[in-house]
C-alpha cells in the first residue's frame, strides 16, 4: 500500500487526471508513432522549439533528458509562441507557431482533444503538458522546481524494468505504465535512469486546486514574465530559482551529491 505525504500526493485526489489516464495507451501510441513517422526536419524542429530548456538543471556526465510538448502555461504551444513572440535562430515566431500547430494537428490530435476537454470542465487547470524522456544513464542533480502554485503529475507511458526512480526528500519512488505519480516539486528531488532503455512519461503540471485561482494566476503571470525574460526557451517552466540549497542536500540524506553538484555549478 502506497504511503502518501505532503510531497508525494494521491492521484485519486485529482479526479480530472483520470481523463488523461484512461487514454494513456492512445497518448503513448501518438508519441511512438511520431518518433517512427516524423521526418528528420520535423524531429529537429520539435526538439529545438517545442521543449522547455533549462539553464539550471544539470545532468551527470553525458546522459541526456529530452522533452517536448503541446501545452505551456495553459496555452497550446503555437499560441504561446505567438503571445511571447519567441524568436529562434532558424525560425521567426510566425513560422515556429505555424509549424507547431501543423505538428499538433498531424501527430497529437487525441492528446490535444483530451487536454481541451479537461481544461473546459476544470477552468484551465492544466498548465503544462509535455513528453519527458530519461535516456540511459541519466542522473539529474538535486534541485527544486519553484512552482509552489502547481503540482506535477507523471503519467507512465514507456517504463522499462530496472532502476528508474525519483528520489524526493526521504523517498525513492518508481513510475509505472498507465499510472500517475503526483509530486509537489517545490521539494528537493533528483531523478535517475540507471538502465539501458529510455523512460518516457507525460508530464502534467496543474494548479493546486485548493489555492485561490486569482492568486495562482497572478503568481504564474509574474513568474513566467521573469522566466521568459531570463530565458525565452524555458517556455516559463524552468527558472533561476530552481536550485536546491546545500542545506537541502544534508537535510534529506543526499549530501553525497554535493561533490559533483559543485562541479556542475
Amino acid at each position: 500500500m502506497t504511503n502518501f505525504n505532503e510531497y508525494h500526493l494521491n492521484p485519486g485526489a485529482f479526479p480530472f487526471l483520470k481523463t488523461l489516464q484512461d487514454k494513456w495507451q492512445v497518448i503513448r501510441d501518438e508519441f511512438t508513432s511520431f518518433l517512427n513517422q516524423a521526418s528528420e526536419e520535423e524531429l529537429k524542429f520539435t526538439y529545438d522549439v517545442l521543449g522547455p530548456k533549462s539553464q539550471t538543471i544539470k545532468t551527470k556526465g553525458s546522459s541526456k533528458y529530452s522533452a517536448f510538448g503541446i501545452l505551456f502555461q495553459g496555452l497550446f504551444i503555437d499560441e504561446y509562441i505567438q503571445l511571447h513572440q519567441i524568436k529562434y535562430p532558424d525560425y521567426s515566431a510566425e513560422t515556429a507557431s505555424a509549424k507547431a500547430l501543423a505538428l499538433r494537428e498531424k501527430y497529437f490530435p487525441n492528446l490535444a482533444q483530451v487536454i481541451t476537454e479537461v481544461n473546459f470542465v476544470e477552468d484551465n487547470l492544466l498548465r503544462n503538458v509535455y513528453f519527458g524522456t530519461f535516456h540511459p544513464g541519466l542522473d539529474i542533480k538535486l534541485h527544486v522546481n519553484y512552482n509552489p502554485h502547481m503540482n506535477r503529475g507523471y503519467l507512465g507511458l514507456i517504463v522499462p524494468e530496472g532502476d528508474i526512480a525519483m528520489k524526493i526528500c526521504h523517498d525513492k519512488l518508481y513510475w509505472y505504465e498507465g499510472e500517475f505519480m503526483v509530486l509537489d516539486h517545490s521539494y528537493p528531488h533528483c531523478p535517475h535512469n540507471y538502465t539501458n532503455c529510455d523512460r518516457t512519461v507525460l508530464v502534467v503540471d496543474f494548479f493546486k486546486p485548493e489555492m485561490p485561482r486569482a492568486e495562482v494566476i497572478a503568481f504564474e503571470q509574474e513568474q513566467v514574465a521573469q522566466r521568459m525574460q531570463d530565458n525565452p526557451y524555458s517556455l516559463g517552466v524552468f527558472g533561476k530559482s530552481d536550485k536546491a540549497e546545500a542545506a537541502d542536500f544534508i537535510k534529506y540524506g543526499l549530501a553525497h551529491q554535493l561533490d559533483w553538484d559543485k562541479a556542475l555549478s
